[in-house]
């Protein structure tokens, strides 16, 4: 769509130079000095990422001043309820008022009744300012894409059964005890409102069903492009580069040293301990310490969790054997599970966990784990790679999630050759199935693990019997698993996806047409 499709972001940054965003000054230049009278503080540029596409900055907090007559405006207009709202509700509300504002005012200097115009908001984050164009500019038909339902991932995340009793959850009664009324109601209002409401897979079709009363109308899978994996010809030697920094680390932390053939296992993303599995990863790799343990000498299992909890600095010690001259360490560093400083090292769940299963990488464990509770942005102070500098080091990704939406980090990881364990509670998991049209296997790229409310055990040794499997197989197995994840992950590229944005663009426009027409 080129420069037919902009974004509308929010002005953290100010004054300080933002690494990722381009001002141009030219772009849309009249409009901003327009807009500017209309008490819009906006900046034009592009986000400095591939495509490079049109983005417009905001500054949403001179709307602070008049928070309560939008919100009062919402429940006459809408009732959307927000006598409840707290924490990051008032945020995200305003800068979804003045982004809608911001299109509202764009819309009329250039675009009145010339050109049909799709508003795409997605998240409750946005519902506020979808809400108000619907009212205030009809002729924009508006598309509601939510990823995960409030109601939900707090049901998940709160140790409740979500999916046999899914049927049975009023998602408005469940909003107010578990304290997310206020959000809830502007997810339910918005999707009941809006010209076509979306989510992202399958899964979450359901969920949409039953806590907001509302079907979906479409589903938009979440698609990728290919670009970020290096080219053939680079893609051994950035991953060779990934793995030696990784067994670098590891024997700084752990005065052991890793052969070549040691299989590297990650978890990442989310720190959502147990709606993505992470409490599951680590048992997991404790029961295949066991095991392994129990057999005697043989090939070694590195496990990395890869999850960005609140944590503080890179620890000096870590750093400063990194920095030594030393090439191999024989003896470990004091906790030689974590790379970095935790704020709250007591309380945190990784550490609690593996403080209950005394995992503690002893020199004759077979399996070690480290924790890695930071952002792999390339200066975190040990690695200092990017996450995907650090993915394509990996043997094998887990993502043995209990609630799960789509699951980007599944995708990235077969992009990246590296096959996968998922659950069929995983958006991901659920259409790896579907493309084999029988469950996946880890020989197919993808092991899809059958997860229920109340199988927890069964799938923490299914995990350590899988990759005990993978560790067991030929050069030529390998090569052909790895294969097949890459090969899967070109069927998620956009340009198989897209059609489903253009059916529910087609949808909304059609619901505008209507509505302006009368």
């Amino acid at each position: 769509m080129q420069d037919k499709l902009i974004f509308i972001g929010p002005d953290f940054w100010q004054e300080k130079k933002n690494p990722l965003f381009s001002e141009e000054k030219q772009l849309f230049k009249e409009w901003a000095a327009e807009a500017g009278k209309e008490g819009l503080k906006v900046r034009t540029g592009r986000w400095n990422i591939p495509g490079n596409p049109c983005v417009i900055l905001v500054d949403f907090r001179p709307f602070f001043d008049i928070k309560n007559e939008l919100y009062g405006a919402a429940w006459m207009d809408f009732q959307v309820d927000s006598l409840n709202a707290y924490g990051d509700y008032d945020e995200a509300s305003m800068f979804s008022y003045a982004a809608a504002r911001v299109i509202e005012s764009f819309y009329g200097y250039y675009l009145q009744g010339t050109k049909n115009v799709v508003y795409q908001a997605h998240e409750w984050m946005t519902g506020l300012g979808a809400l108000y164009l619907r009212k205030h500019v009809p002729e924009i038909a508006t598309i509601f894409t939510t990823h995960a339902t409030t109601v939900g991932r707090s049901i998940a995340g709160n140790g409740k059964p979500l999916y046999e009793y899914l049927w049975a959850y009023n998602g408005t009664q469940m909003s107010h005890e578990l304290n997310v009324a206020a959000k809830h109601s502007i997810e339910r209002q918005t999707a009941h409102n809006v010209d076509c409401f979306t989510t992202v897979s399958d899964v979450t079709a359901k969920e949409c069903a039953e806590l907001l009363d509302k079907p979906c109308d479409e589903v938009l899978m979440n698609g990728f492009e290919a670009d970020f994996v290096p080219a053939e010809a680079d893609f051994e030697k950035v991953r060779k580069e990934a793995r030696a920094r990784i067994f670098r680390v590891a024997n700084a932390l752990t005065g052991c040293t890793f052969a070549d053939d040691t299989l590297v296992v990650a978890t990442s993303g989310r720190y959502e301990f147990k709606n993505k599995g992470i409490d599951v990863f680590v048992d997991a790799m404790n029961r295949l310490r066991h095991m392994l343990n129990a057999e005697g000498d043989g090939k070694q299992v590195l496990a990395l969790v890869e999850v960005p909890a609140w944590s503080g600095e890179a620890r000096e010690d870590l750093k400063a054997r990194l920095k030594g001259r030393a090439k191999v360490y024989d003896t470990a560093l004091e906790c030689p599970v974590i790379t970095h400083e935790l704020h709250n090292f007591d309380e945190d769940n990784v550490m609690g966990q593996l403080h209950y299963f005394d995992f503690w990488n002893g020199a004759d464990d077979r399996v070690k784990i480290i924790f890695v509770p930071c952002y792999l942005d390339g200066s975190d102070g040990v690695f200092n790679r990017h996450y995907y500098d650090m993915l394509i080091g990996n043997d094998l990704s887990v993502y043995p999630s209990y609630y799960e939406p789509w699951g980007y980090t599944p995708l990235e990881s077969v992009a990246f050759h590296v096959p996968c364990v998922t659950t069929s509670l995983s958006g991901f998991g659920m259409w790896a199935n579907a493309v084999k049209g029988e469950r996946s296997e880890i020989t197919d790229g993808v092991e899809v693990v059958t997860r229920t409310d109340y199988n927890y055990s069964e799938v923490a040794d299914t995990i350590a019997a899988t990759v005990k499997r993978y560790m067991t197989l030929a050069d030529k197995e390998v090569a052909a698993a790895r294969k097949a994840a890459q090969k899967l992950s070109e069927k998620a590229l956009w340009k198989h996806f897209i059609k489903y944005y253009h059916k529910a663009y087609d949808i909304a426009l059609r619901k505008a047409q209507e509505r302006t027409n009368k």
